[in-house]
């Protein structure tokens, strides 16, 4: 990750990035308990837009409620949400498309392994809008690591600690030679890459895994699926085997950080004819106008 831009918000102000710190006694640094989420900033000149904003707030407070911080969403409105993304975007003024993450921490020290009643911070900072993986073409490999299941830690929850299983995954590809992983369940079915959604299209049909395969219901995701609808796409959302990833004509990922990217190999096999396909350019080319100019589903808010 590029380092962030100059001010952050934290806590209840903006202050100088060296400024916003945590202590190392605190229960996000001791065991990773924060909730984050992330999402693009356009620029087009003094009009700035952020891309489905009530969404990502949304998942902040759901996330908190998965895994039990139970003050976030009593101290912090979406209007309130908003307003210090509106402050951190002006304060530092940015002339090219950014990422903003927004994090909730749990910063009291030394509570112990619980999570209720305590207190918590809320960053947010921006960063350059760096892919993070390759928009002509990926290599995947899959992972000797398996998903963590929803029933040790949920997916559907952006936990901080939980990217550690992430973390092994991708590294794993790197050192291998690839570009990043596709992660299987526990029962061999695919759920996504160390931090993107996965999609197939076999014979015209667009395929992803469902929700209950212990996967992050992405919003980007939801996006991808709307979008592919109103082309009259036929869109399956169910179990996929690794071996369907093998014999599509295409395999694309997506999210925040991924964009809308094409996969030419997985595992030593070639994917389709090594190019990008047609679905894929079709759906990266809505979602790239989706993110600056929506006005029919009003996705796009107005900084």
């Amino acid at each position: 990750m590029a380092l962030p831009h100059s001010k952050v918000y934290f806590g209840d102000r903006l202050v100088d990035a060296k400024d916003a710190t945590l202590g190392v006694a605190t229960s996000a640094v001791l065991y990773g308990l924060s909730v984050y989420t992330v999402f693009p900033v356009q620029v087009d000149g003094d009009r700035r837009t952020a891309f489905r904003l009530l969404d990502h707030y949304q998942r902040l407070v759901e996330s908190c409620k998965i895994i039990g911080i139970d003050t976030f969403a009593a101290e912090w409105t979406f209007e309130r949400f908003v307003q210090a993304t509106r402050d951190v975007v002006a304060a530092n003024a940015p002339t090219t498309e950014v990422y903003v993450r927004a994090t909730v921490h749990v910063d009291e020290s030394i509570p112990g392994t619980r999570v209720r009643g305590l207190h918590t911070t809320v960053s947010i900072f921006l960063y350059a809008a760096n892919p993070i993986v390759p928009q002509d073409g990926m290599r995947l490999k899959t992972s000797v690591w398996r998903r963590i299941p929803d029933y040790a830690i949920p997916s559907r929850a952006k936990v901080n600690g939980a990217y550690v299983n992430s973390v092994l995954a991708k590294q794993d590809a790197i050192d291998s030679g690839f570009d990043d992983c596709i992660f299987l369940d526990i029962n061999g079915h695919v759920c996504e890459l160390s931090a993107a959604n996965i999609f197939l299209v076999r014979n015209g049909v667009l395929v992803t895994p469902d929700v209950t395969s212990d996967i992050l219901d992405g919003i980007n995701r939801r996006t991808l699926l709307t979008l592919a609808r109103e082309e009259g796409l036929t869109v399956q959302e169910r179990t996929v085997d690794l071996t369907e990833l093998y014999i599509a004509d295409e395999v694309f990922v997506c999210g925040t950080s991924a964009g809308v990217a094409p996969v030419y190999e997985i595992d030593g096999r070639a994917i389709g004819t090594r190019e990008t396909g047609p679905v894929t350019l079709t759906l990266r080319k809505r979602h790239q106008a989706a993110l600056t100019n929506d006005e029919v589903h009003g996705w796009v808010s107005v900084l």
